[in-house]
């Protein structure tokens, strides 16, 4: 069995699926909490620009986030949604320039974010060639989406996500399970499942149904999940050395990034390995 998966590189592009930093005014180091823990080496509170943050919006220790005490700021992908909200809602200018759009500025990038993570998943599921009959559905679901992040500042403070996502969730469920009835035998469902810590080394996970699945710190060493449907897992610490990836659906690089994992995990193409993963 063959199948893509992954957000075409040239879908991405068209719909800004990609962070760029560089044209970004730091939102993600400003609009977002965090509370001092493994992940964070202090409390932030939202809308307080992290102390790192330089004049230029540039992150002062980005070489050393993880040996600084700031894991977490290594796993965030906003997926292109700080550089719009900078660049095209709020016209290039910056909360610092305009500290009354600040709050504005801050709410809007939370809902950015979450449209941008549903155009994610739209394009990569426009990509499966076992979701094609329903590519018209998901192609209309795209479009309105992505019309709505090119709305006003007000216009996307107003956006019920909760509901946008529900809709768009149906149509990418019924991806996951075309994409999962090509692959032979029983399939497990683990879907919203408890799985903190659990020993499934070498566990033959293809085609499995892991939608929302707790994974932290479980021992995923050499499993096979090719094409098992990975939208909302946690991985964080989850070691996924020796993996097998490829083929799964619904995978950003968020997750990958809050994994463990080495040169033997393979990867579906349209993520990258993490620096700090191991060689072995």
């Amino acid at each position: 069995m063959s199948q893509k998966s992954q957000a075409p590189s040239a879908e991405s592009d068209r719909l800004g699926l990609r962070a760029d930093c560089a044209n970004c005014f730091g939102l993600c180091c400003v609009a977002l909490p965090f509370a001092a823990s493994a992940d964070f080496a202090v409390d932030k509170d939202a809308g307080q620009p992290c102390a790192n943050l330089r004049a230029d919006f540039r992150c002062g220790i980005h070489a050393n986030l993880r040996e600084r005490g700031f894991p977490g700021c290594t796993v965030f992908d906003c997926l292109g949604a700080g550089q719009k909200v900078s660049q095209i809602t709020f016209g290039g200018q910056s909360w610092r320039q305009a500290p009354h759009t600040a709050r504005r500025m801050f709410d809007v990038f939370a809902v950015m974010r979450q449209l941008h993570e549903l155009l994610w998943y739209l394009a990569e599921a426009l990509s499966l060639p076992a979701a094609r009959s329903i590519h018209p559905d998901l192609r209309r679901a795209l479009d309105e989406v992505d019309g709505l992040t090119r709305g006003s500042a007000e216009a996307l403070a107003e956006v019920d996500v909760a509901g946008v996502r529900q809709d768009v969730n149906g149509l990418l469920l019924r991806a996951g399970e075309l994409v999962r009835a090509g692959v032979p035998g029983r399939k497990k469902n683990h879907r919203g499942a408890d799985l903190i810590g659990a020993r499934l080394k070498g566990a033959d996970l293809r085609g499995a149904n892991l939608r929302g699945a707790y994974l932290i710190a479980a021992d995923l060493r050499n499993a096979d999940l090719r094409w098992a449907d990975l939208i909302g897992v946690d991985f964080r610490d989850a070691d996924l050395s020796g993996a097998d990836l490829t083929g799964s659906i619904f995978l950003t690089q968020s997750q990958v990034n809050a994994a463990k994992g080495n040169a033997a995990t393979m990867l579906p193409p349209a993520l990258s390995r993490p620096a700090h993963w191991t060689a072995g």
